[in-house]
């Protein structure tokens, strides 16, 4: 599925909450509607092709998880850099915000696609329909589960694609209401997704059963979060990679690995440009991270934003090897390759996000910057195994389970066991996920869903920065029928 993503015209338009002064008369090339479409199973399956387009654009969801915590600083050429990202960086980011309100425009495009299979979803019979609905139900989870994670209480359109126009027939609902539907399209695709997927990057039982236990998580509903993670462990569909193995599962030749539970699929085979961000079939989070000015070996250019901070580089315990592959310690790389050169961005620390930035030998078209074809590992098997500990700890069911867990992920790092029991077990469990998943843009959410946020973060206002505010022209384009998150 490397390359199945592929951005559809006839859906690009699908989109909700987009930009009316875009809006111009044109006579379209062709029109496909109802009348027309979904009269058979590949109509079907173009469709959840378009569902699955909108993953990509979740680059910018995880460079902001890491951006919004003490993992990393925005970086970049200079103080106006993208402001935006320094905004958010910085915690003074306001309702005018364009990153946030492309979060939040391109999670609902998703939906909506997903919504535009569920409202012909009765039209056309076929074998393995279930399954392929079962993809959808999953993709409109996921990115209802971003959207809450960043906004809160949200606008919860279903079944039905909302027109240019149609924003305000859609009250916020209260993030309870949305969380529940999150579960319930996740159970029902658990009990229709294959264990194996028939094409690398679709969705999976075993993904749908661990975002579930992710969601759990995020409720504080231990118990069913043990539940659903344990199944996705004792499956056997998953593994950590070996400690020799542990670099290359970020490498192009670990992509979809053992280790991988759900892995949004890039190609670098298609170019991009800055006009359109969510038209690129390409990982633009590697370009960002990237270094500036580099010449070298190894390595390609980048823009520099998004360094990790000195706090999370001591935040690895010593004969850790994870912190090798996690960070660039680019001026000891550049001791070892003389003739490398780079410029200094802005709020240079030293460091890079050597997961996700770019390297020779990689395939690019177009801006180089923008169309890595580097997969972003969603949902890893050590997460899973970190959750998993996390809801037996937290959960008061079983420190001796969560030890377990947690050891294998720290054995793989050839770090010690832990032997800690309570309230010091918990703690032991936030540093590994710090650690394990550095990165990859979990850290904020984790901060915020356990309510260390305020002590960890410089800038956070208990009360206000758990979210984000819902963009501005977004509620005036909805008649201001939704009301601002509070603080903003």
């Amino acid at each position: 599925m490397k390359r199945l993503y592929t951005y559809l015209l006839f859906l690009s338009t699908a989109v909700l909450l987009t930009n009316c002064e875009d809006f111009v008369d044109v006579d379209p090339l062709f029109s496909i509607n109802s009348e027309n479409f979904f009269n058979s199973q590949e109509d079907y399956e173009l469709a959840t092709i378009a569902s699955y387009d909108l993953l990509q654009t979740t680059y910018l969801n995880s460079m902001l998880g890491e951006m919004a915590s003490d993992n990393t600083l925005a970086g970049g050429e200079n103080a106006n850099d993208v402001p935006a990202f320094q905004e958010i960086d910085d915690m003074t980011h306001t309702p005018v915000n364009d990153q946030l309100r492309s979060i939040w425009n391109w999670m609902y495009a998703g939906i909506n696609r997903t919504n535009y299979v569920f409202e012909f979803k009765d039209k056309t019979d076929f074998d393995g329909k279930d399954a392929v609905l079962a993809q959808n139900y999953f993709l409109r989870a996921y990115y209802y589960f971003e959207l809450v994670k960043f906004f809160g209480d949200v606008p919860m359109p279903l079944d039905k694609r909302v027109q240019f126009g149609e924003a305000s027939d859609f009250a916020k609902s209260n993030k309870t209401d949305v969380y529940a539907q999150i579960e319930a399209d996740l159970s029902l695709a658990i009990a229709n997704l294959p264990a194996t997927p028939a094409q690398a990057g679709r969705a999976t039982r075993g993904a749908a059963q661990a975002l579930l236990g992710k969601v759990y998580l995020f409720q504080e509903k231990y118990s069913q979060a043990a539940t659903v993670l344990e199944q996705v462990i004792a499956s056997g569909q998953y593994d950590l990679v070996t400690a020799a193995n542990y670099e290359a599962q970020f490498l192009e030749s670990g992509e979809n690995g053992i280790e991988s539970v759900f892995e949004v699929q890039y190609t670098g085979e298609q170019g991009a440009g800055f006009g359109c961000f969510q038209c690129s079939e390409g990982n633009i989070a590697p370009g960002f991270n990237g270094i500036r000015g580099y010449s070298g070996p190894v390595y390609a250019d980048g823009f520099s934003f998004n360094v990790p901070t000195q706090e999370l580089v001591d935040e690895f315990e010593a004969g850790d090897i994870r912190l090798a592959v996690a960070i660039l310690d680019i001026d000891a790389f550049v001791a070892q390759n003389p003739g490398t050169e780079y410029s200094q961005g802005f709020e240079h620390t030293g460091y890079f996000n050597q997961k996700y930035i770019p390297r020779q030998g990689e395939q690019f078209v177009g801006d180089t910057h923008l169309t890595s074809n580097k997969n972003y590992r969603a949902i890893r098997f050590a997460d899973v195994l970190l959750m998993a500990a996390e809801a037996l700890n937290r959960g008061g069911i079983d420190d001796a389970r969560a030890r377990t867990y947690l050891n294998r992920v720290r054995s793989r790092a050839q770090l010690a066991d832990v032997a800690s029991s309570g309230a010091a077990l918990t703690d032991a469990i936030y540093h590994e996920r710090r650690v394990e998943l550095a990165g990859e843009g979990h850290h904020f959410f984790d901060l915020v869903r356990t309510g260390r946020a305020a002590n960890e973060i410089s800038g956070f206002q208990a009360g206000k920065h758990e979210v984000f505010p819902i963009p501005l022209i977004e509620i005036q384009l909805a008649g201001n029928v939704w009301s601002q998150n509070t603080g903003y």
